[in-house]
């Protein structure tokens, strides 16, 4: 093996837990970005959803242009894109500025399907299962990351602009690591899909607007009415565009195919659970007790370091332990374990948040419940796909992981805004904190519910049983699978 075949691997980490320390650079400092651009909370909050629809939106382009002409010079594009867009956003005291460097920095989205088309054709099979599940693991480390680094340069009331001289940093390191992976031909062919990405975009947007300003514009408005509506109607005629196009965006395969519609529905669940747990418990510490009778008071630094880093940082643990469940287990079955892990945090969430630890173990259990999904999706995927379509797959399931992001910021945004209890500075009651966890519990069962009962027992795998049980990436070689007939 080459030594630039050996980097594949520790490159695909690094360039991974950049994208998701991207993603939660910001969610501790909303509050301070609404601040000092004067601006309400849920304008505010579009940074973090502007991100999120527009990584919706790119993530499948991006993975069809690895697999027309190649993942490395596409990652390379990616990585001068986000480059562009977090000088950008460290230069600017604008906030149409600042999301549009957001939305930049969302092509990084990108790199994760992307690095899991590099791994599929530099690696061996036997260590592909576990390689994969390890990427997919610094999904929650790299959350961690962001969290620590954005306490730690905040702990004095910093500027938030150095987070984002931060990722011009790191994002430049990634361009170094990418440059150095192997160059590969594409392996499909065809052209891109413009219009559809156009649709789902638009459709996306009319969406999400009106549950992120429904609170302002009144849920019976016209607006919102209007919205929700149209958004039903272009998401449903970019489904039949897509039918009807020779190299859609995302296939009809991918919309009809049974494990691949479970798959994404449990990526939408685990994005939601991800960003409902993140602003509502860092919204939930840094309440003040005297003047709202819950909450604790804390810091940004300590939102983000106690509160919130033990769950995310726990990933460097549960990732590896998720490859392993996917390896004895199966796919289906460490789906089904995190959806009930993240039930039963939620659950420990609403019941139990008057103290420290309890809220820690909450936030914990629920993000070991995420890293488990995360690692078993990406397995599920390329079961069921041929290599040409590795990235369109993990694509859609970005795309759903976004959206799922996208609705829970705006669902807990949305009740943390509503409501609030009066005084010259508008908290939000202690009911609403429980409302969120009460829904992200009752998600959790009905998404097991849905991997149990409609992810069919029979598959013909791509990888057969002795190449996972080989697996020599986690170390589980000679682990028995229960081999799939």
């Amino acid at each position: 093996m080459s030594f630039r075949t050996r980097l594949a691997l520790p490159v695909a980490c690094y360039v991974v837990l950049l994208v998701s320390a991207l993603q939660t650079l910001v969610v501790p400092v909303v509050a301070n970005i609404r601040a000092d651009l004067d601006v309400s909370t849920s304008a505010a909050s579009w940074v973090v959803t502007a991100n999120l629809l527009a990584a919706a939106v790119l993530t499948p382009m991006l993975g069809r242009l690895g697999d027309l002409y190649g993942r490395r010079p596409v990652m390379l594009g990616v990585l001068a894109v986000v480059l562009l867009g977090s000088v950008l956003a460290a230069t600017t005291s604008s906030l149409p500025l600042l999301l549009v460097g957001r939305v930049a920095q969302a092509a990084s989205f990108g790199l994760f399907p992307l690095s899991i088309g590099v791994l599929r054709e530099e690696l061996p099979p036997h260590r592909l299962t576990g390689a994969m599940a390890l990427v997919s693991g610094m999904l929650s480390v790299g959350a961690g990351f962001g969290l620590v680094v954005t306490g730690l340069l905040m702990r004095h009331g910093g500027d938030y602009h150095q987070l984002f001289w931060l990722s011009t940093t790191l994002t430049a390191v990634g361009l170094a690591g990418v440059w150095l992976l192997p160059a590969r031909r594409g392996a499909a062919t065809g052209t891109l899909d413009g219009a559809g990405a156009a649709l789902l975009g638009l459709g996306l947007v009319l969406l999400i607007l009106p549950l992120e300003e429904g609170n302002d514009w009144g849920w019976a408005s016209a607006r919102v009415l209007g919205s929700l509506a149209a958004a039903a109607v272009v998401l449903t005629v970019f489904v039949l565009f897509e039918r009807r196009v020779t190299h859609p965006l995302v296939s009809t395969r991918m919309l009809s195919h049974r494990p691949i519609v479970v798959a994404n529905a449990a990526g939408l669940f685990l994005g939601f659970a991800m960003f409902a747990v993140f602003l509502a418990v860092s919204a939930l510490v840094q309440t003040p007790h005297a003047l709202a009778g819950y909450g604790f008071g804390a810091s940004v630094l300590a939102a983000s370091l106690v509160y919130l880093l033990p769950g995310t940082a726990g990933g460097v643990i549960t990732a590896p332990l998720g490859g392993r469940l996917v390896a004895r287990f199966g796919a289906k079955t460490t789906l089904v374990i995190a959806a009930l892990l993240a039930g039963a945090g939620f659950v420990l969430l609403a019941v139990l948040h008057a103290a420290t630890w309890q809220v820690i173990v909450g936030a914990l259990v629920v993000n070991t419940a995420v890293t488990f999904g995360y690692a078993a999706l990406p397995a599920l995927l390329i079961a069921h796909v041929e290599p040409a379509e590795t990235g369109i797959a993990n694509s859609v399931n970005s795309i759903a992981r976004s959206v799922g992001m996208s609705l829970g910021t705006a669902f807990v945004v949305t009740m943390l805004t509503r409501n609030p209890i009066p005084g010259p500075l508008p908290l939000p009651r202690e009911a609403q904190f429980v409302t969120i966890f009460v829904i992200g519990a009752v998600l959790a069962a009905l998404a097991a519910v849905t991997v149990a009962w409609l992810l069919p027992r029979t598959r013909q795998p791509k990888l057969t049983a002795a190449e996972v049980e080989a697996d020599e990436v986690l170390g589980a070689a000679g682990l028995e699978l229960p081999v799939p007939r």
